[in-house]
């Protein structure tokens, strides 16, 4: 029989999970889609990640592929891997693309969030989803550092030092700092990313909303080209992937 090969949009809540990519010290987001898409269709599956989201990220539309010989229809694949998935993993849309079709090799875009709540006490319903902190941030300054990190540019120190990459040159297309009642959005946009770049930015540019920098000291970030020149890397249960889109 023919193969085929399915896309997934794979949403999770990833506070349970050390990541995406299958980890020998605990339980992660790939292995469980594996073990649940070999069970329901009775062959060994192994999907290909677009994202390799880190331990604790969230994603509302990461993107998979696999291969398969089974006949159940690609649209039906989601409903029946849904019913054995953990229910902090769901699959948004399941559909067959064409056999070559890789989610890696293949222009795209990504965009991320990180969410900062800002009070005098934490909220316990945004702790999983969100960084907390009670210092007040000037939220003008941060916007005019974010302006500093879009175009093309080497994005070395923003990127978590031992990281195995060709090129740290990267485009970013956007960075928006959206504020939404107490919370505090910061929202990334680009072709790609480095290993903790956008946990990077965003505590980089915290920082600069607590007065420890100056927003044009962003330019001076890029310009030495080492992760030490930057600021501390956000925790990751504020970082969310919300969108990846393909041309």
């Amino acid at each position: 029989m023919a193969k085929k090969r399915i896309r997934l949009i794979v949403a999770y809540d990833g506070t349970n999970y050390h990541g995406w990519q299958i980890q020998n010290n605990g339980i992660t987001v790939e292995a469980e889609l594996n073990r649940c898409l070999s069970d329901l269709l009775g062959e060994s599956i192994e999907v290909i990640g677009a994202s390799r989201t880190d331990s604790g990220v969230h994603a509302l539309g990461n993107v998979a592929v696999f291969d398969t010989e089974a006949r159940m229809p690609a649209e039906k694949i989601s409903y029946a891997l849904n019913q054995r998935l953990p229910e902090d993993i769901r699959i948004q849309k399941s559909e067959e693309v064409a056999a070559d079709w890789h989610p890696r090799y293949c222009e795209s875009r990504k965009t991320y969030e990180y969410r900062i709540y800002r009070g005098e006490f934490p909220m316990p319903v945004k702790r999983l989803y969100s960084y907390f902190t009670y210092r007040p941030l000037n939220v003008e300054k941060m916007k005019k550092a974010a302006k500093h990190l879009e175009g093309e540019h080497d994005f070395k120190s923003f990127c978590q030092t031992g990281a195995q990459v060709e090129s740290t040159v990267r485009t970013v297309y956007s960075v928006d700092v959206e504020e939404q009642g107490a919370d505090l959005v910061i929202r990334v946009c680009g072709n790609g990313f480095l290993y903790n770049m956008v946990r990077i930015i965003a505590g980089t540019l915290m920082e600069v909303g607590q007065g420890k920098r100056t927003p044009e000291s962003m330019a001076e970030i890029l310009e030495a080209k080492n992760r030490s020149a930057a600021g501390p890397t956000a925790p990751p249960c504020g970082l969310t992937l919300v969108k990846y889109e393909f041309f």
